[in-house]
């Protein structure tokens, strides 16, 4: 029986029901809430009845089960309960789920982490439970001591920043990661992860996707044209925010705006050296900043592999260092002058010893083709044992790939002869039946080249190829050193140059330090390649301490500086030139103002005028405040640069914009930087113009790219100094878009318009990305209305550029469209297909599919289908929350 009080409570909650009734008659509400529990597991565990026990004596209308009741029902019940219970924080099924599978070891783990014991509970602050994920995910039964070393540090426990320095292949991502689960586990904090290239993002999001499931905290990407902002406030639940250097900085003023900042407990910075690489190091410089005035509860975590002036790098980030000279696998370093091999010896008078030489015996002709002996080099090692090759130039990659091949022994075709037919039947699919000719050429003998020229598709295809065995030599340019983990028993630099410009220091260290193979070598070797003009140079190559780390936010006319000042002023973070100086005053910037040789406060001062003269900032009763055009070019993350001319494009846009065709819009959401490292083909350009419609050649008329430009251009005539080159630039990218969306083939539109097919591919990922920025900077302005929803939808094309059914599978992170088209042929034709697969199935019934991918796919597909489903709840949550300003 109920008493007097639990009738009148279950009374209030009939009348608190009663006033949502109308807004349960909301069909797009209910639609929602269906999908919602659509996406949610069949299997999910009862909600804990503990929570509801006021109501379990209550009558309620009997039904036969909780499953086949409407969706308006259990919304009522909800609400019945809700209001008869104590106050509780409201948990998804499954988040409860998890809490109980963990049972109190958070719980004591979190206590031990906010007592700051010197015993930190039985995994480094977290449950056992992580070490056994780690084992039975990873494979790794066990931490390095320095990794046990750097977790105890009483800085971590204190909350205090940490730059945390050791050479490639440490295992300091591991670390990281473990900062970042008792972040989320024991202090129930956000977490961002920040990377430099998507590439490494969407590797990281897969990786982390099983732990993430397993823990109970979402694993959010954020790269190119993906990302929500602002983030979505999640009631019960962590996320893991993985990201670029871009993303980071727009999420960080996200979370600023909506005054969130303070739900991230931690962000860590992997490859902090690039704050020196040029505006990507700029826009990583300001979203530290902003982090450490206006997040004082996040703590920083940065890390490297080469970092020249750490004491700067402190100063900026208020951190203490920790520092370790481990790898796992021993490295030895030597130069190759003529044909002996030297090891490198700072002792040595000349730094180098004579350690042997090299036996492989040259014919003339070989010798020719060869003269700096690489086939000897290489064929020491390869196929047994793996080998890169680095070299200058793109050319120069596929070049020595295709003389290496010619040399080789016949032998090689018979190793791992199977697979590598499997790798060019792959190469083929993913090229609609097109494989590179150098690819064909070389992939039977067991070698590769890897560049920018390759898609996506190829190069992940490669690197797996490669990491498997099935490759053992790829020859490739300075890129992968940084971006992907390709160990080798042996790394040869071809030259030490990168293009035409001598190679750094850092450079050089990331490229070396791929050699070595943790668990298969006990010893790495790295082989640098010498003519005897360049042995002086290398010398200081060698030996010398690796290059200081700058400020770049004066670089490029002082463009991030503006977008920093524009942005603070647009966040409320300030309003007056002081207050500009005073947060200036702690950036890298300043740090370093004595090597920029420029006064900050004058560069500040500067800045505020120039933003003031292009109509993006105004002074209002004494404040600094932001103009409708400023707010528009700082939430659309628009290079204040070319905020103008976007704003004139898409304001005459309006006075007669196209849409039998998607050129126009196309043209609006090329980037301006491509143009300027665009060298179109002026012939190919002026034919493909003159197929264009009558409406589509006035598109281009308006936006001053006459047809008669085109043809003098094509003719090799001059043109009028006033003539826009830079806009007939962005027509022809236009004009690649517009065919890859029609075909999507990238391969069609890199022969159509004589293009690398990896340039085609990351002007579709740039444009995607450049059009989700114009469609936040659209939304800012209301003249703009019109575009909203048109390149909302655009965005989304650009980001796949697939059909229709493969989009939900295109959005599992690293998912490309050839294995897109093999899980719909397999069956898996939705996201809720995938997250539903028994790996060991997918293994036997999609081609080339490993178990190891297989696992990662699902967990992927299963940590996306979460996430949407957390987002629909917290939406109805919040629809049928009771406004926080109801009158009494």
């Amino acid at each position: 029986m109920l008493t007097d009080k639990q009738h009148a409570e279950c009374s209030d909650g009939e009348d608190f029901f009663r006033d949502y009734d109308s807004l349960l008659e909301d069909s797009s509400l209910l639609a929602k809430l269906e999908q919602a529990d659509a996406l949610a597991s069949d299997e999910a565990p009862p909600l804990p009845t503990e929570d509801f026990a006021p109501c379990r004596e209550a009558k309620r209308p009997k039904v036969q089960s909780e499953a086949r009741r409407s969706v308006s029902e259990r919304v009522k019940t909800a609400l019945r309960c809700n209001a008869a219970a104590p106050a509780t924080a409201a948990v998804s099924r499954s988040a409860a789920a998890k809490e109980a599978a963990l049972g109190g070891r958070v719980g004591d783990a979190a206590e031990a982490v906010r007592a700051r014991a010197d015993d930190l509970g039985p995994f480094f602050g977290l449950p056992g439970k992580v070490r056994e994920l780690l084992f039975t995910l990873r494979g790794i039964p066990s931490l390095y001591a320095w990794q046990e070393t750097c977790l105890r540090l009483e800085c971590l426990s204190e909350r205090r920043n940490l730059i945390y320095t050791l050479p490639t292949s440490g295992g300091k991502t591991l670390v990281a990661e473990i900062l970042m689960i008792r972040e989320l586990l024991c202090r129930k904090n956000n977490c961002i992860f920040v990377l430099p290239y998507v590439a490494l993002v969407q590797e990281k999001v897969r990786g982390l996707a099983a732990l993430g499931l397993e823990l109970d905290f979402l694993v959010e990407e954020y790269a190119g044209s993906r990302g929500r902002f602002p983030p979505v406030k999640r009631v019960g639940r962590r996320s893991l925010y993985v990201a670029t250097i871009e993303k980071a900085h727009a999420l960080v003023n996200a979370l600023i705006e909506e005054d969130s900042l303070g739900r991230v407990g931690l962000l860590v910075v992997d490859e902090l050296h690039m704050l020196g690489e040029g505006s990507r190091g700029a826009l990583l410089e300001i979203t530290l900043a902003k982090v450490l005035r206006l997040g004082p509860g996040t703590q920083i975590i940065g890390m490297s592999a080469t970092l020249g002036n750490i004491g700067d790098l402190q100063t900026f980030l208020k951190a203490e260092n920790y520092h370790d000279d481990f790898r796992p696998v021993r490295l030895e370093e030597y130069v190759k002058l003529g044909d002996g091999i030297y090891e490198v010896d700072a002792r040595e008078e000349d730094s180098f010893r004579l350690c042997r030489r090299l036996e492989l015996k040259y014919s003339s002709a070989m010798l020719k083709a060869d003269p700096d002996h690489v086939v000897a080099l290489v064929t020491e090692v390869i196929p047994q044992h793996s080998c890169l090759l680095f070299c200058p130039t793109k050319k120069n990659c596929e070049n020595v790939a295709v003389m290496i091949c010619k040399y080789l022994r016949r032998d090689f075709l018979g190793h791992r002869r199977a697979e590598k037919e499997s790798l060019l039947q792959q190469l083929e699919e993913c090229g609609r039946g097109s494989v590179c000719p150098v690819l064909r050429r070389t992939v039977p003998l067991g070698v590769a080249y890897h560049h920018g020229g390759l898609t996506a598709d190829e190069r992940k295809l490669l690197e797996d190829a490669y990491a498997a065995g099935v490759l053992c030599l790829i020859s490739c340019t300075s890129t992968l050193a940084a971006g992907v983990n390709l160990p080798a028993r042996r790394v040869i630099v071809r030259a030490p140059l990168v293009a035409r410009e001598a190679l750094k220091t850092s450079q050089y260290k990331q490229m070396a330090g791929r050699a070595g193979r943790a668990g298969l070598d006990r010893q790495g070797e790295s082989i640098l390649i010498l003519q005897d003009a360049q042995r002086q140079q290398a010398k200081a190559l060698l030996c010398a301490p690796v290059e200081k780390c700058y400020s770049c936010l004066l670089a490029d006319d002082h463009k991030s500086l503006h977008a920093l000042i524009l942005s603070l002023v647009g966040l409320k973070a300030a309003s007056h030139v002081e207050h500009l100086e005073d947060f200036v005053r702690g950036t890298l910037l300043f740090v370093q103002q004595e090597h920029a040789q420029v006064c900050v406060e004058d560069a500040v001062g500067r800045g505020v005028s120039l933003l003031q003269l292009k109509g993006l900032l105004h002074v209002r009763e004494g404040e600094l405040q932001v103009t409708p055009l400023g707010r528009a070019a700082y939430k659309g993350c628009v290079d204040v640069r070319h905020s103008e001319a976007l704003h004139r494009h898409l304001q005459k846009g309006l006075e007669g914009l196209v849409l039998n065709s998607l050129l126009h819009l196309l043209f609006l959401v090329t980037p301006y930087e491509l143009a300027a490292s665009c060298k179109p083909d002026w012939m190919i350009f002026y034919t493909q113009m003159a197929s264009l419609s009558s409406e589509e050649l006035k598109v281009f008329a308006a936006a001053g790219v006459p047809e008669s430009l085109v043809a003098r251009k094509a003719a090799g005539q001059s043109v009028s100094k006033n003539a826009d080159v830079s806009a007939a630039k962005r027509a022809f990218l236009a004009l690649v878009l517009l065919a890859l969306l029609k075909d999507g083939d990238v391969w069609g539109a890199a022969q159509k318009f004589q293009l690398s097919r990896g340039f085609v591919q990351s002007l579709l990922a740039s444009s995607a990305a450049f059009c989700s920025s114009v469609h936040h900077f659209t939304q800012e302005l209301d003249s703009l209305w019109p575009y909203c929803s048109l390149l909302e939808a655009l965005t989304r094309r650009l980001s796949y550029c697939v059909k229709a059914e493969l989009v939900p599978l295109m959005e599992v992170a690293g998912v490309t469209e050839a294995r897109a088209k093999q899980l719909h042929a397999a069956g898996y034709a939705t996201l809720t297909h995938l997250a539903n697969a028994e790996p060991a199935l997918l293994v036997q019934t999609v081609a080339h599919m490993s178990r190891k991918l297989a696992h990662q796919m699902v967990a992927s597909a299963k940590m996306l289908l979460n996430e949407k489903a957390e987002t629909l709840r917290q939406e109805a949550d919040h629809l049928l929350a009771a406004p926080s300003d109801l009158p009494d």
